[in-house]
């Protein structure tokens, strides 16, 4: 199955085409070919172009910053940036674009989307997530962190954890509990709270591959403004169940694309290794060939249901759940392919999920590091099980647990 672009879609194409021919050095060899220190200038130098240029949000509004594009041409700008070798944007527009500003979009007041939705675009504010707690992660409902109304300012105290790219972050949404007396699912409000502030604590966890992109956070009386509620007070886990959707679905029409680049780099390693003959290891290069191919049909089923205009909803969680699942075990098999090498990275360790763009080296230190921080694809945005639940019980109608 192959998606057909129309004419006018694939002059954009073209156009873009030539932006990254205008905009990039030639014999550019991909991001992945640079070292962090390098491909942290390159993405913040980058992100500017993007900015100027309306790329950093193609599908929001144009007077909210936005490109006014359409989806399939977003999925376009996704495809020929991933063959290029850039990125979308920066460390924390996933938290800020992607996540809270499409949430903005969807459900915010016109006040709020005029402020805080081109400050987001320019990097003015830059965003991190306040969801999880030591006791609360995948049973987000039982939060405990708490805020109260004192005038015309909400005082929160309490402590989040797992919060990814916090520390280069300026501002956080929050979900507090604002109403202890009301049941789990309620008295829960959606705040959007600055962070450089005396009351607000911001500590790195170090992860099993060397950095420190988690973070726990500290609220000690920490305020935003009374005005800073996204929907209503008490009435957050609407919000907080739509965020979650854009974070799950979203991305289900672009992601595929890097999942294809990396299984293409395994299947190098495979060679590399002269492991392509082994009858196990064929097989399951095969199996995960099928699975990036579902992920691809999958993609194109969220982007038909972009083109009709639907918000993602709980069937976002069959995306979420595949893509972690196959991550883990892909990763798994790079492991098993390298063997005793994997146990000595050599080479650049990612911080992130994956280490797919072009000119990425494809060395026992970028599988090793994938495969440290893959595993985490299962627990973060809602762990497996939490998927399964939601499947079950909101799209499958069966009897709650």
């Amino acid at each position: 199955m192959h998606l057909d672009y129309d004419v006018q879609t694939e002059a954009y194409r073209s156009e873009l085409r030539r932006f990254l021919a205008a905009n990039l050095p030639q014999d550019w060899p991909g991001t992945g070919a640079l070292g962090p220190d390098e491909q942290r200038r390159f993405t913040e130098h980058w992100r500017t172009i993007l900015f100027e240029h309306r790329l950093l949000a193609p599908a929001w509004p144009l007077e909210y910053g936005g490109g006014g594009l359409s989806a399939v041409e977003h999925v376009v700008i996704a495809e020929e940036f991933a063959m290029a070798g850039v990125p979308t944007g920066g460390a924390n527009d996933t938290f800020g674009i992607n996540m809270l500003g499409n949430t903005l979009v969807a459900l915010g007041t016109e006040e709020q989307k005029r402020h805080f939705l081109p400050r987001i675009l320019s990097g003015q504010d830059r965003w991190c997530q306040g969801y999880s707690e030591p006791d609360a992660g995948s049973d987000l409902a039982s939060l405990r962190c708490r805020a109260e109304l004192d005038g015309d300012e909400w005082v929160i105290d309490g402590q989040k954890v797992w919060t990814s790219a916090g520390k280069t972050a300026n501002w956080i949404f929050v979900l507090a509990r604002t109403d202890p007396t009301a049941p789990a699912h309620k008295g829960i409000t959606f705040l959007l709270c600055p962070i450089e502030q005396a009351g607000i604590e911001m500590r790195p966890i170090r992860m099993m591959t060397g950095h420190s992109e988690f973070n726990e956070v500290v609220f000690t009386a920490a305020r935003t403004a009374a005005t800073n509620v996204v929907g209503s007070p008490n009435a957050g886990w609407a919000v907080a169940t739509t965020l979650l959707g854009y974070e799950r679905g979203a991305a289900a029409a672009t992601l595929p694309i890097r999942f294809r680049a990396e299984l293409d780099r395994l299947l190098a390693l495979a060679r590399d290794y002269g492991r392509n003959d082994d009858a196990v290891i064929r097989d399951r290069l095969a199996r995960a060939y099928s699975r990036v191919e579902v992920l691809r049909f999958l993609g194109y089923r969220a982007l038909t249901s972009f083109l009709r205009g639907e918000n993602p909803g709980p069937e976002s969680s069959v995306f979420k759940l595949f893509w972690s699942e196959h991550h883990r075990c892909l990763t798994e098999l790079a492991m098993d392919i390298t063997g005793p090498a994997g146990l000595v990275p050599v080479g650049v360790t990612p911080t992130g999920p994956r280490m797919d763009s072009p000119g990425a080296p494809n060395t026992t230190g970028s599988w090793t590091g994938t495969f440290l921080v893959a595993r985490g694809g299962t627990i973060y945005a809602g762990t497996s099980e939490i998927q399964r639940n939601i499947l079950a019980e909101r799209v499958l109608g069966l009897p709650r647990e």
